[in-house]
This record gives structure tokens, C-alpha cells and sequence, in this order.
């Protein structure tokens, strides 16, 4: 397993954005499948987008889509999510997590490695 470390949580106004950063050193050097992944209060962790390291292919849940961005550096490995225009239902605890398939990421079943997780507030 893959040691998983997410950054750049916080509180945020609704409307604000948020940049989260996952990294890794593995990224550099293996092919993996990146997810991001949120837990609102008292709900089930849901996929919200991937990244296929090997061919850049992404999937974005339809909550996020036009709002979110995943893009991975590919010197540092560091794979990021850009948030935008946020609101609060996107307040929760997000996951960083790492699997060798791309539809483990996509059907949220059997990812590999997973990070501690990060809190994003969307808040008056």
C-alpha cells in the first residue's frame, strides 16, 4: 500500500474555491488510477473525480462537473483538485486514494491505499 497524504482543506465562503493536493512519491515512477473522494456529514464517501496516471483519462461525478478540476504535476507526482464556485453541500471530509484500476476509482469499490482525509467547510 501506498502512504497517502492530503493538504489544502479549510474553510471556505460559499462561491469561494479551495485547491486540495494528494501526494506521493510513487506517482513519479508507478502507473495508478488517483481519486478524490467526500464524505459529507453523515453520508456514505462518494467518488467525486479520478485520474489515470497512465493515459491522463479523468471522470468527474455530476455533482462537480464544470466546477471541479483534477490535474496531476507530473515532475512532483503531486495530483491536485481544483474546487470552484463551492457550495455547502460540498462541505466534508475529502480523501485521497490510489488503486492500479481506474474503475475502482470510478465505482468507489477496492481502492488500494487511502489517505486520512481533509476537512473542507463551505460556510457563511
Amino acid at each position: 500500500q501506498l502512504q497517502m497524504v492530503e493538504s489544502g482543506g479549510g474553510l471556505v465562503q460559499p462561491g469561494g474555491s479551495l485547491r486540495l493536493s494528494c501526494t506521493n512519491s510513487e506517482f513519479t515512477y508507478s502507473q495508478y488510477t488517483i481519486g478524490w473522494f467526500h464524505r459529507a456529514p453523515g453520508k456514505e464517501r462518494d467518488t467525486i473525480s479520478c485520474f489515470d496516471t497512465r493515459d491522463d483519462r479523468t471522470y468527474y461525478a455530476d455533482s462537480v462537473k464544470g466546477r471541479f478540476t483534477i490535474t496531476r504535476d507530473k515532475v512532483n507526482g503531486t495530483v491536485y483538485l481544483q474546487m470552484n464556485n463551492l457550495k455547502p453541500e460540498d462541505t466534508g471530509v475529502y480523501y485521497c486514494a490510489a488503486d492500479p484500476t481506474f474503475v475502482a476509482c470510478r465505482k468507489n469499490y477496492g481502492m488500494d491505499s487511502w489517505g486520512k482525509g481533509i476537512l473542507v467547510t463551505v460556510s457563511a
